[in-house]
């Protein structure tokens, strides 16, 4: 199918066959959409296979359920923050919004994603408190999503802001001063 682009001044939209279409960069799955679907059944099978497959329960009974409950309201608080700290910024996608400079407040002095950082220490310690093996295995696949989906991400913010790269020299991905 031919994509003709407006060669006037309406710079937001193309035409397909004489009818305007918004520019593909403001498409759902140019934003980075399906970033977004793909880990909604993720984060749910993080949440919901350690009620199922674990043996522990809500009131944690032994140390590494003790751990786990630590961990997971942690990871919990941490992603809140990290969401409240990103203000208007705050976009479910990958792409980040126009109008807005490059965070560097609150918990992304000491990392580059605490959202996901939160997120999977939430579900490695929901994964501990249900004494779940099968729990944890699914936070492990949530963290190389979480990777690869903030390595994509990071393509739009060095385009977008000169001084990410310089950011990301000095303020490791999840992990501070790890990784």
């Amino acid at each position: 199918m031919a994509v003709l682009y407006d060669g006037g001044n309406n710079g937001d939209h193309h035409y397909e066959r004489g009818c305007p279409v918004l520019k593909p960069k403001n498409s759902f799955i140019a934003r980075g959409g399906l970033w977004v679907l793909a880990q909604i059944p993720l984060m749910l099978a993080v949440l919901v296979v350690p009620l199922w497959h674990g043996a522990g329960h809500f009131i944690p009974d032994g140390m590494l359920s003790v751990v786990g409950m630590v961990l997971t309201l942690s990871g919990f608080f941490l992603a809140v923050w990290a969401l409240r700290s990103l203000g208007d910024a705050l976009t479910p996608f990958p792409q980040p919004l126009d109008g807005v400079m490059l965070n560097q407040r609150g918990p992304y002095r000491w990392m580059r994603h605490p959202i996901y950082s939160g997120a999977l220490l939430a579900g490695f310690g929901w994964a501990f408190w249900w004494l779940s093996a099968a729990g944890a295995i699914c936070a492990l696949v949530l963290s190389v999503f979480f990777d690869r989906k903030a390595a994509y991400e990071e393509n739009w913010l060095r385009q977008k802001y000169p001084e990410y790269s310089n950011y990301a020299q000095r303020v490791k991905k999840f992990i501070p001063g790890v990784y």
